[in-house]
């Protein structure tokens, strides 16, 4: 088991480095990033999200629903904690705190999840990361989005030249036109209807979604090397909630409030597991917002997920 965990985290710490270093060395500017974020969020990412929620059966999208549920459940109700606690206790702006909150309660579903789910359910593991995927980025990144573009349209001056229902439509509607977030959803729609992606499309989407992960990795090692990193109480709270009150928090429900199958329960316990991700990150450069607590937050939970994931796995998956 031990072995399982070093494969599957061992290469997400390589990739950061490498992106640390090439920033570092001045091997790569790691002040032009414009180019490769717009690689990870336009492209790389939709496509391997349409991909995997696509290529799945109908009777695995259907049996997957409770894992929808419940998890996007889980990851709202973090996300609300942590927005909350970064505008009221650390007195964050409010386009910065919906940042971080996603930060904290979206996984790193794409760099870590996957092959750490692969490792103990084998290939069959990929179905749930999609459809965790998909609920993150139906549910957690729109309602993100939509106050980090209000602050940003209040921000140019345009508050008081437009209600305040006009102003949470147009927010929801650049949400929502996001690539990240139109390609799981239909995505989950082709898999619903039962449409046949077609070997061809799939080639094409799967060669370009394949490289996600590991641009994604490589962006964010890119990012932290150019910030100080920073442990303060701020980041510490923030490591707490991601790896150890999001799994308590999903076992919890699974177990007390809304009983599901076994396998499905253990699955979505894993899953809660899941350090922190970079959504955060690769958003706040994108807005040319603060991103150096995102990516405190980032190292510091997939550091102490080390210890975490390993009680978890050895505790859901003796054998």
């Amino acid at each position: 088991m031990s072995n399982a965990i070093l494969l599957a985290l061992a290469p997400v710490f390589f990739v950061l480095a490498l992106g640390y270093a090439a920033g570092k060395l001045r091997i790569v500017d790691n002040r032009q990033i414009d180019s490769l974020n717009a690689l990870v969020m336009t492209f790389a990412l939709p496509a391997s999200l349409f991909v995997a929620t696509a290529s799945a059966s109908r009777s695995e999208m259907t049996a997957q629903a409770p894992l929808f549920a419940i998890f996007g459940g889980v990851m709202l109700v973090v996300w609300a904690i942590s927005y909350w606690f970064r505008r009221t206790v650390v007195k964050c702006p409010s386009a910065d705190a919906a940042l971080q909150a996603l930060t904290i309660a979206y996984p790193n579903l794409a760099g870590v999840g996957l092959p750490i789910v692969s490792s103990v359910l084998g290939p069959s593991g990929a179905v749930p990361i999609a459809v965790a995927l998909a609920a993150g980025s139906i549910l957690v990144t729109p309602l993100t989005l939509i106050v980090v573009e209000m602050s940003s349209v209040q921000g140019r001056g345009n508050g008081r030249q437009a209600s305040t229902a006009s102003r949470i439509l147009k927010a929801l509607r650049r949400a929502v036109t996001k690539p990240v977030v139109i390609a799981p959803a239909l995505g989950i729609a082709f898999s619903i209807s039962g449409i046949e992606l077609g070997s061809v499309a799939e080639g094409c989407l799967t060669l370009i979604g394949r490289t996600a992960a590991g641009v994604a990795l490589f962006l964010t090692g890119l990012i932290l090397s150019s910030q100080t990193f920073r442990l303060d109480a701020g980041v510490l709270s923030a490591t707490a909630m991601a790896d150890i009150v999001r799994p308590l928090l999903t076992a919890g429900i699974v177990l007390y409030l809304i009983p599901i199958d076994h396998e499905t329960a253990r699955t979505a316990i894993l899953l809660g597991a899941i350090p922190s991700g970079f959504f955060g990150i690769l958003f706040a450069v994108n807005y040319r917002l603060d991103s150096a607590a995102a990516g405190s937050m980032v190292l510091a939970s997939t550091v102490f997920s080390i210890v975490t994931l390993a009680m978890t796995i050895a505790l859901l998956f003796p054998h």
